[in-house]
């Protein structure tokens, strides 16, 4: 008779409610998923605007000889589209990062006016230019373009043009370390056009 007195078992049956709330939780998930979409896609549209081309040649693509070493040597048309709102000045960088002893500097210009689009073949090596941008001091200690002129085998030209808020406070011939340091904070878009060069 005792044994019936141990039959509080029922208890365990009340714990199978706990499981029907689970479910409320997941309600919330779909609707704060799509808030988080389109302003990304809408930075990855807004960074691929700002576009440098070249006629001479094309993303990737080999670099005639004329603006080589091995020929005139003379700097490649360059020509940019949309930079961004507040832009101010442009500055320019052109390097090898397959030279075999470290990155080779072939080019820097900075200062370049907001209303710039374009620059010429063969721009100058004049210190100043009339445009008011300044050349900077490539790895031969030179001033202006000096073209590619690998010691062999075949490397890469990459023409890195800055958008930027300000114009710099650097005198001419600013080496590419000095013009980074410089445009530190300043950069609102970068646009980068590869070429290639063998011998």
């Amino acid at each position: 008779m005792g044994c019936r007195s141990v039959t509080p078992s029922p208890p365990p049956t009340s714990t199978l409610p706990l499981a029907t709330p689970q479910p409320i939780s997941a309600t919330p998930l779909p609707t704060s998923s799509p808030t988080t979409v389109s302003p990304t896609e809408e930075e990855v549209m807004e960074e691929q605007i700002f576009i440098l081309t070249s006629t001479a040649f094309e993303h990737e693509n080999a670099i005639p000889v004329t603006h080589t070493c091995d020929g005139e040597d003379i700097s490649p048309p360059l020509t940019w589209s949309d930079p961004p709102a507040g832009t101010t000045a442009f500055a320019l960088i052109m390097d090898d990062p397959d030279a075999p002893g470290g990155t080779w500097v072939h080019w820097v210009l900075y200062n370049l006016p907001a209303e710039a689009r374009s620059l010429p073949p063969g721009v100058s090596t004049d210190a100043e230019r009339s445009d008011g941008s300044r050349h900077g001091r490539n790895s031969w200690r030179r001033l202006g373009y000096g073209g590619p002129c690998p010691p062999g085998g075949t490397h890469r030209y990459y023409f890195k043009l800055y958008a930027l808020d300000t114009l710099l406070d650097l005198p001419t011939g600013a080496t590419k370390d000095e013009l980074l340091q410089a445009m530190e904070g300043h950069i609102l878009a970068q646009a980068i056009l590869v070429g290639t060069y063998t011998r």
